[in-house]
Parts: C-alpha cells; structure tokens; sequence
C-alpha cells in the first residue's frame, strides 16, 4: 500500500465490522502522514488555521489538535466519545519513511453499571510504539476521553534523550533501535494528569497558537522526563523484546477478552488462547513482554483498579464490591486489597 492508494485502501476497510468493533485504520509512518490519512476520511473536517481536525458521526465523534513543537517533535491531543465499538489500527505505508516513536498518555471515561444506575470511572495509561509497529487498540461504545500522543523522529530522539539521564547507561540507545515494539503501563506516572491539563489548556488556545511554542515545549518535555522517570520498574525497556505485528495484534484481542471478563473468574490462558488461534505458552510470554504483567495479574490488578474506584466514587457496600471484583468473599477481598494498597478497604474510603 502507498499514499496514493490510501483512499482506496480506505473505502474498502472504513468501517468494516469485525468481531463486534468497526475498524478506523490510519496511517502512523509520521505525524503529517498520520494527519494526511485521516484527514482524507470523508467524515472529517479540518480547519489548518487551528490545526484541529473534527468529526461527528455515527460511530464516534471527537477532535484533534496538533502541533509541531520543532523538527521532530510532535504534540497531538486527542478528545474521544464513542458511539460504537471502534478498533482503532496503526498501519504503515511503504513510500514515505517509518520514522517516529510515538509516547502516548491517555485517560479514559467509562460508565460502569451498578443496580439501576452508573457511576463514571476511569482508565489511565502509558503506551510506546516503536517505528513500523502496527497497533490495534480497542476502544468500547459510550467511552470518551482524551489522549496524547508525543511523536518523536529518530534524529530528534538521538540528540535529546540520553540513557544516563534515566538509567544506567547504553539501556535506552539498545532500546531506540530498528527493531519493533509495543508497550503499555497502567497509571505510573502521578504528575502527568498535572501537566496534561497544562498542555490541554495551551493547545486549547487557538488565538495564541504561535506565542505559547516555549511552554508548550517545557511542558511536553516534562511530560516524557515523567514516563521515562517512572518506566523501569520492570525490565521491559532494558529486556528491549521486539515481536512480529501478529504477536502484538493477538496481545490486544487476548487484553480485550480479560477487560470483557473482569467481573467473572479469570478465563484462564487456554481458553484465552484458542480464542486468539495461538498457543498459551507464547501468549503468555508476549502479554508478558507488552503488560509487565502476567495476564492472570493484569487481571487482578485491573479488578484491583476497579475497586479502588469504586470505594472513591461511590457508596457501594465493600462486600459489594469484593463481588464486583470476582472475589469469592469480602475476607479474601479485604486481604488482597490490604496487600495491594497498604490499607483496609474501610480505611481507604475513609481517606
């Protein structure tokens, strides 16, 4: 495929619907070319003057709004609200360059259902995708919010994030190599909602869009040093594992069964697996590689999340919410909380 067949590529897989979610693919060889492919969508608008992109149709609705910080580096903030499942597919283009990095921190809302209402909770995290790496995120009807995206060329990566910085030596230029790459972090990074909001309300000024380059830039900066502060509690980045697209796009399929299942018992790796059509064993090792987690402790750790919430924001009973959480009692709940947080569940709710 190439840019110039794009848009006939785009006819024939706009929307295409597929186990329950409708496809969105766009191309991510940079961040102009991203823009390039999406704004040939038929159902966007763009308004250049503001470098923002809208859309609102029947499968979701939202807007984009860009910046180029300085050569190589990109800011993109994305606002979301689903009307439909959505699969959302990072493909590349074999006439332009594969280029950049791309960082992303993204907060969700989703409405969660209790008795005859719904509270509002939230899902945050951290991805990184290395060049030519083809990413598959689902996004699930009557979700909304808002994430950004830090493109990052290789040259500009090489004269301004230094491995000594952040860890020892020579781990981040092995790292920041050809190979592919795909990785996810849950909520790691606690300043980051801060400065999220500060770039929010930069990229929200559309009359001073040349005057506030400088802040822009230090917040974006600040944003990175963030993650990378708080990225090597596990060893993924030093580990550097690159697998094939179909390893990671089976990942995301194997992600999406445990997040539709949290509520019950953990569906165990076989099942998961022959749902996915690969083996257990290399599953296993490859949501390893993407999460940092096993999936049976993405999914305790998920419901862990959930919990927490939960007891934040609303006033639901804790035995309630052990079996919410798919606890077999409110005892083997309170435990695994206690162990997870550091405090009872009563305590915490009363903090």
């Amino acid at each position: 495929m190439t840019t110039n067949n794009w848009a006939q590529h785009i006819e024939k897989f706009l929307f295409l619907l597929k186990d329950g979610f409708f496809e969105l693919p766009y191309l991510s060889n940079s961040p102009q070319v991203m823009l390039d492919s999406l704004i040939k969508l038929p159902i966007i608008k763009h308004n250049p003057l503001q470098q923002l992109i809208v859309t609102d149709n029947a499968f979701w609705k939202g807007t984009m709004r860009y910046r180029t910080i300085e050569d190589g580096l990109w800011i993109l903030e994305t606002n979301l609200e689903m009307n439909e499942n959505i699969l959302a597919k990072a493909t590349y283009t074999q006439d332009y360059i594969k280029d950049y990095y791309i960082l992303s921190f993204s907060v969700f809302e989703y409405k969660f259902p209790v008795n005859d209402s719904e509270i509002i909770l939230l899902s945050t995290c951290w991805t990184f995708y290395k060049p030519d790496t083809e990413v598959a995120t689902y996004f699930y009807k009557g979700t909304k919010g808002k994430f950004f995206n830090i493109a990052m060329s290789r040259e500009w990566v090489d004269k301004n994030l230094r491995s000594d910085k952040f860890c020892k030596k020579g781990v981040l230029e092995s790292f920041f190599n050809s190979q592919k790459g795909f990785y996810t972090w849950l909520d790691i990074a606690p300043k980051a909602h801060t400065l999220s909001k500060k770039i929010s309300k930069i990229l929200e000024s559309e009359d001073q869009i040349d005057l506030n380059n400088a802040e822009l830039k230090k917040n974006t900066l600040k944003l990175i040093t963030e993650f990378f502060n708080n990225a090597f509690e596990d060893s993924r980045i030093e580990d550097n594992i690159s697998l094939s697209n179909l390893d990671y796009y089976n990942v995301a399929k194997a992600e999406k069964m445990i997040l539709h299942n949290l509520q019950s018992a953990f569906l165990g790796i076989d099942q998961i697996a022959s749902e996915v059509n690969t083996s257990p064993t290399k599953l296993k090792n490859n949501f390893k590689t993407v999460f940092g987690f096993s999936m049976l402790q993405y999914h305790k750790e998920k419901n862990m999340l959930l919990a927490k919430q939960l007891l934040q924001n609303s006033e639901i009973e804790v035995q309630i919410i052990a079996v919410i959480t798919g606890f077999e009692s409110a005892s083997k709940f309170t435990a695994a909380f206690k162990k997870r947080f550091g405090e009872l569940p009563s305590v915490f709710r009363e903090n």
